[in-house]
Formats: structure tokens, C-alpha cells, sequence
């Protein structure tokens, strides 16, 4: 990236009163160009969790929450996440009148920046999800006995038995990418729910290890790697649920499926 108005990997102030004009958009079309793909195969969503979101009551005693943010893929853009932090953060110091104004005026702003309506849901310490811990569904491929010295990217390492049709799901914790702006590592776990040619457990995994060393924001992984195990797979049914760890307060989990579309915002044992 070289947009000198990018705030990510740039020293930037953290104002304390509501400035929603930091929000920062990025076209999706910039990395869905190389996918070569005109009809996107896939819906999807991606949920954002905001750990970090305070303000002030009117009567001036700061008050909390956890945001669940989702951004639907069908918006023209994705939200540049240090942005994101610099805007949620911009509340610290603003009144309030309460949660929904919070959640209203963040849904607002966002769904400005993306292009598209955007869902806002808050939670605070009493809500009954606050600290579930989830575990994604489905086979870990993790214990695997495989070789893995591929680093690039590389659709060819995938292998399916045409002769073998199966529903399964699988998952992996072993995900690694990198920042396009930054290069700073972004750690996570990748289900994959499939209908079709049973995929060979140990090339998916020698698959995922290959995005190891990929600059590109998460969500462009993602759609990336959906096409890949379409194309190379010969996947029916196919979804795909990354989910990041968290940078910065917040944690990033894109999801995109040709037969799903209603994700659970499932917090795994490193988020």
C-alpha cells in the first residue's frame, strides 16, 4: 500500500471526542482483481469483536462493552483496522446518553465507510456470552503427519479424491499470514465445512501453511483461499471461518460460504 493518508503503520495521535471522519475505507475490488473472478462465488460476512470501547455516562462515570460489528462482504469496502481503533478509541472522553446511542452512532459511521449497512450489537460484563469460550466444529488437521516447506502460496499443494464424495468439516489453528502494510504477523484458526471430492487433510494443511509468509489483509486471505479449494477441490457446498487473534482491541473474522450465511461469532481459546 502506498496511500500516504493509510494510517495503518503510521504514527498517528489518539484523539479522546468522537471523530468519526478517522474512519479510513479500502476498496475490496483492490484485491478481489486478482482472484480473476467477474461473479464472486461466495456471500459472506465479517465479524469484527471490539474489546476496548469505552465513554462517558452523562453524569461523567465512564461506562464499558464489548461491540460485535458486522460488516457484510457485499459492501465496496473494507474498514482499514487501525482506523477503526483510532475512531473506537475517540469515544473515550465523549458523553453518551447511553448504549444505544453508542451502538447507533457507531453502525452509522461504519456503514458510511463501508458502503453498505453495517450491524452493531453491544455487551457489557453481565451478558451471558461474555465469557463463553468456544471450539470450531469438525476434524483438527493440526496432528497431521505432513511435510510442509512451501511458504508461498500455492493452490496446486491441494488434492481431492474425485472418487470419494463426502460432508465434512475441518480446521486448523496453524493459520499464519502477514499485514500488507505493516508485515506484522496476524495468528489465527481457519474452519473449513465442505460438501464434494473428499480433500486430502494433509495438503489443506500444507495449503494453509503456505499463506505463512502472504502479505494481505484478512479478508482477502480468506476469499482467496475460497476460490483455491473451489477451484482445485471441486467443493459443492463450501464455507470458510478464519478466525484472527486479536490486534490493537480488536479481532477480525471473515466468513464466506456459497450455502451459508448467518456465522456464530464463536470466541476460540487465543481470542
Amino acid at each position: 500500500m502506498s496511500d500516504a493518508e493509510l494510517p495503518l503503520g503510521r504514527e498517528t495521535g489518539y484523539p479522546e471526542q468522537y471523530a468519526p471522519d478517522l474512519l479510513y475505507p479500502i476498496a475490496r475490488s483492490d484485491s478481489r482483481e486478482s482472484l480473476g473472478k467477474d461473479d464472486l462465488p461466495f456471500r459472506g460476512t465479517d465479524i469484527w469483536n471490539a474489546w476496548e470501547l469505552t465513554w462517558l455516562s452523562p453524569g461523567g462515570v465512564p461506562a464499558v462493552a464489548t461491540a460485535e460489528i458486522r460488516i457484510p462482504a457485499s459492501t465496496p469496502n473494507l474498514v482499514e483496522s487501525k482506523s477503526l481503533k483510532l475512531y473506537l478509541n475517540s469515544f473515550a472522553m465523549t458523553v453518551c446518553e447511553n448504549d444505544a446511542e453508542v451502538s447507533e452512532k457507531i453502525a452509522s459511521d461504519l456503514g458510511h465507510c463501508a458502503g453498505g449497512p453495517v450491524s452493531v450489537t453491544l455487551m457489557n460484563a453481565h451478558h451471558p456470552t461474555a465469557n463463553a469460550i468456544a471450539a470450531l466444529p469438525g476434524t483438527c488437521i493440526d496432528t497431521l503427519t505432513a511435510s510442509a516447506t512451501q511458504y508461498v502460496v500455492d493452490a496446486s499443494l491441494l488434492r481431492a479424491d474425485s472418487n470419494t464424495v463426502v460432508d465434512e468439516t475441518l480446521h486448523t489453528h496453524l493459520l499464519r499470514s502477514l499485514c500488507p502494510v505493516t508485515s506484522q504477523p496476524d495468528i489465527g484458526s481457519l474452519m473449513l465445512r465442505y460438501s464434494g471430492p473428499r480433500i486430502d487433510p494433509a495438503s489443506l494443511l500444507q495449503y494453509v501453511v503456505s499463506f505463512r509468509s502472504h502479505n494481505d489483509f484478512h479478508e482477502a486471505c480468506v476469499e482467496r483461499m475460497f476460490i483455491d479449494i473451489q477451484q482445485h477441490c471441486g467443493a459443492e457446498q463450501l464455507s470458510l471461518y478464519a478466525r484472527y487473534q486479536r490486534r490493537g482491541g480488536l479481532d477480525i473474522n471473515p466468513f464466506r460460504s456459497n450455502f451459508e450465511f448467518d456465522p456464530q461469532n464463536l470466541r476460540l481459546w487465543r481470542q
